[in-house]
Order: structure tokens, then C-alpha cells, then sequence
């Protein structure tokens, strides 16, 4: 590509990056500093997520938010931990506002494009973060044409503390089995369970030490 070649990604598996993973091959080629279209398709929604370079394996699309600052906020809210890339429509001249609740709400760096006239003659993508992209259409103003927002999935959370996930344990185990606590407490922090049952072990046996328990 680099070279002035043309490279097209094709698939028997349904529409590119929704059945495999050619996310992968569109993120590389956008670090590289080059510019993947799609070939015209069915829908804006899917033609926006080939093209956005964002987690494709897992996708909502949410519609059209409401146009009411509250009930837009409240809208977001209740998507802003879907574990998935979030897909909009929305008009033109609600882009900055809209782009600034979700920055309020969702995380002003939480990735994002915004993707305008797709396979149109003026096809653009424009990909930043929330809060720069409303910072920009602030001051650029309303751009032309139909608009499609695609938004990268929530961050995973921080692993807790040593002392958080210890204090998380010794709560399940007070009132569950080792097997099941463990269970609650990996599903809880996204810990792997190895690492969360090598824990509980070792303060199951720190408690039988100090209570005699065992002995």
C-alpha cells in the first residue's frame, strides 16, 4: 500500500471486521498513515465501524440520541458501560452538543470518529477523542451531510489493590465455599482466577495460623 498498490480485504464470512479480524489489518494501516475506505454496503452503521478503526467485535447501534440535552444525557448514561463499540446517527448541527454530552458523559478520551457522506464523493473520517472532537466541531461548526459516530468500548477497569482484592475475599469467604467465593470475587475485578484462588489460599491459611484452626 505503501508502495501505490491497491489492497482490498474481502471475506466469506459476512461483512469484513464484524466476522473476522480485519480490525487488526484497518488499525495498522491507519499507524502506518494511510486511509482504508469501504466499499459501498447496506448500512451506514456497519460501512462506519469498517472504517473507524476501532474494537469490532462487539458492537451496539444505539440509533438516534434525543435531542434534549437531560434526556440525551440520561440516554448515554445508561449506555456508557456497555462492554461494546457504541454506533450513532445524528444530524449535522446537533454534532457538537452531542459530542459534548458524550464527552461528559462517557469520557472526554474515550476514542472516537466521527464518519461524514461515507462512500461518497466527500467521504471523511475524522477519529480522536470524545473531547477533542467536540472541541473541534465547536469551533468548525455544523459539517455537511449524513454524520455517523462510532465509539470505542469503556475502558477494563484497574485491578484492585492487593488490599482491596483481600478485603473483597475475606467478605466472600464469610459467607460462601473457597470455590465460590473465588468465583464471585474473579468475576467482580476481571482478575484471573488462578491468581484470585492462589490468593484466597494463602489467606485461608494465614487465618488458620492466627485461629488455630486446623491443628
Amino acid at each position: 500500500m505503501k508502495a501505490g498498490k491497491t489492497v482490498a480485504l474481502i471475506t466469506d464470512a459476512g461483512s469484513p471486521l464484524v466476522s473476522d479480524p480485519g480490525y487488526k489489518l484497518v488499525r495498522a494501516a491507519l499507524d502506518a498513515g494511510l486511509e482504508p475506505t469501504v466499499v459501498p454496503g447496506p448500512s451506514a452503521p456497519l460501512a462506519a465501524l469498517a472504517v473507524a478503526g476501532l474494537p469490532s467485535d462487539r458492537f451496539l447501534f444505539a440509533g438516534f440520541l434525543p435531542t434534549k440535552t437531560k434526556a440525551r444525557r440520561d440516554n448515554l448514561a445508561e449506555l456508557a458501560a456497555v462492554p461494546a463499540t457504541l454506533i450513532f446517527f445524528e444530524s449535522a448541527k446537533r454534532l457538537a452538543a452531542s459530542l459534548a454530552d458524550m464527552a461528559a458523559v462517557l469520557g472526554a478520551e474515550r476514542p472516537a470518529a466521527v464518519t461524514r457522506e461515507l462512500t461518497k464523493r466527500f467521504e471523511e473520517v475524522r477519529r480522536d477523542s470524545l473531547g477533542r472532537l467536540a472541541a473541534h466541531y465547536a469551533e468548525a461548526g455544523p459539517p455537511k451531510g449524513e454524520v455517523t459516530l462510532v465509539i470505542g468500548p469503556p475502558a477494563a477497569p484497574a485491578p484492585p489493590a492487593e488490599d482491596e482484592l483481600d478485603a473483597r475475599l475475606r467478605e466472600a469467604l464469610a459467607g460462601a465455599s473457597l470455590r465460590d467465593a473465588v468465583a464471585a470475587v474473579a468475576a467482580a475485578t476481571g482478575l484471573p482466577r488462578r491468581q484470585v484462588y492462589e490468593r484466597a489460599l494463602a489467606l485461608s491459611a494465614a487465618h488458620s495460623d492466627e485461629t488455630g484452626e486446623g491443628r
